[in-house]
């Protein structure tokens, strides 16, 4: 039986054990350190709610989930893996933690760490990370090299990316905290079937977020050589603070990988979660913004929330909103059971079930509205191609 040791980073300097998790013939146990039952912090009030004994579950619990990489980190995991003479098929989920030890996304660190110790924060060229990590994708890389493999090793997602510390144009990799100076960003490169304007499309579309009234981390385009990479100031991170992260898939126990979920059970989690009214009124935007920016790649991983001992629960920035047509043409999330056009009659069963005003959902409409149809300019700002601006634009003028 494989065993780890979960602890909690609740404030900088403070590390909160949290239990003991083990993992045998395909079942996972944990139970809660008793000192951590007396703390009460619910790190997954759902699925894993604190209490003491042991919990059984047939497959790894979704706040653990949360920690480990899927789509690119796990494809690099894959090849360091199979380099390193181990097959992955044999690599479990409690051993791909152990290799993520104090490095996972979130607040959640897993001990015994089987990664070696890093050796510090080193400066890094952006343009050689993204020429490795094309090397990747195109199958070309005969090694994957170290300096990618701990700067791209956590994120999940399909497109690759890396985790940095950016000051300026300065670029760093390496363990965090990171120096003084140095913020935790995320950069995402160009995964195959990519067009050269993909990240000015995702910065075009983070600039209309924010014009639709939506929270959105910092963001920039990395304008190299290489190409133009779209970058966000990571929000599971405040300075050298590491906040715990739930996405809405691993909460409720939904596959990211299907339609699976409806936005009237995201807006029930944000109102059970959080009990805030304004926290469901920026939810409702950004369905209605989703909507009307045709981002149908909306499924139930590309929704968070954040948890302080201080703040409580509160749902997560906007992330991944950029032009999608999603699976099968439809949106992922469905809005009242409707996923291919969805539109205002669908946004007021919501409104209605939700208990938001209908003059107040349908000022927030409008807002979205308005910000929508500036994409041009938006789109020109970013330097989106013409092209890409006017087949983006004929679709969203339809909504």
């Amino acid at each position: 039986m494989k065993r780890l040791k979960v602890s909690y980073h609740s404030a900088p300097g403070v590390v909160v054990p949290v239990g003991e998790l083990a993992e045998d013939r395909g079942q996972f146990f944990f139970e809660f350190d008793e000192s951590f039952i007396t703390g009460g912090y619910p790190l997954s009030p759902f699925k894993l709610p604190v209490a003491p004994g042991l919990h059984t579950f047939r497959k790894l619990p979704g706040v653990f989930d949360d920690a480990l990489p899927d789509g690119w980190g796990r494809l690099l995991m894959d090849r360091f893996l199979r380099q390193s003479g181990r097959s992955p098929a044999t690599f479990t989920a409690l051993d791909r933690l152990a290799w993520m030890g104090e490095h996972a996304l979130g607040a959640l660190s897993f001990h015994p760490s089987s990664r070696d110790p890093d050796e510090g924060a080193r400066e890094a060229d952006l343009g050689q990370l993204a020429r490795e990590a094309q090397a990747v994708i195109e199958g070309e890389a005969g090694l994957v090299l170290p300096e990618l493999l701990k700067a791209g090793g956590s994120p999940g997602g399909a497109r690759p990316k890396v985790l940095a510390g950016i000051r300026n144009d300065e670029v760093i990799t390496g363990p965090e905290p990171y120096p003084g100076g140095y913020d935790p960003w995320l950069i995402k490169f160009f995964a195959k079937t990519d067009q050269p304007d993909t990240g000015a499309v995702e910065a075009a579309y983070a600039h209309m977020a924010e014009a639709a009234g939506l929270a959105f981390p910092a963001h920039r385009l990395f304008d190299i050589p290489e190409g133009r990479f779209f970058g966000v100031r990571r929000f599971d991170r405040e300075g050298r603070r590491r906040i715990h992260m739930h996405s809405l898939g691993n909460l409720i126990g939904a596959d990211f990988r299907v339609p699976s979920i409806d936005y009237q059970d995201l807006h029930k989690v944000v109102r059970l979660l959080t009990g805030d009214m304004t926290q469901v009124l920026q939810v409702y935007r950004l369905m209605v913004f989703n909507v009307l920016a045709h981002n149908r790649d909306d499924h139930a991983k590309n929704f968070a929330f954040l948890f302080t001992p201080r703040e409580g629960w509160r749902l997560a920035p906007g992330f991944d909103l950029t032009f999608s047509e999603g699976p099968g043409g439809e949106h992922t999330t469905s809005v009242c059971g409707e996923g291919r056009a969805p539109g205002r009659e669908h946004f007021k069963r919501i409104a209605e079930k939700a208990d938001i005003g209908s003059s107040k959902a349908e000022q927030i409409v409008e807002e979205v509205r308005e910000a929508v149809a500036q994409w041009p300019s938006f789109a020109r700002t970013c330097g989106v191609r013409g092209a890409t601006a006017k087949r983006i634009e004929k679709i969203i003028a339809k909504k």
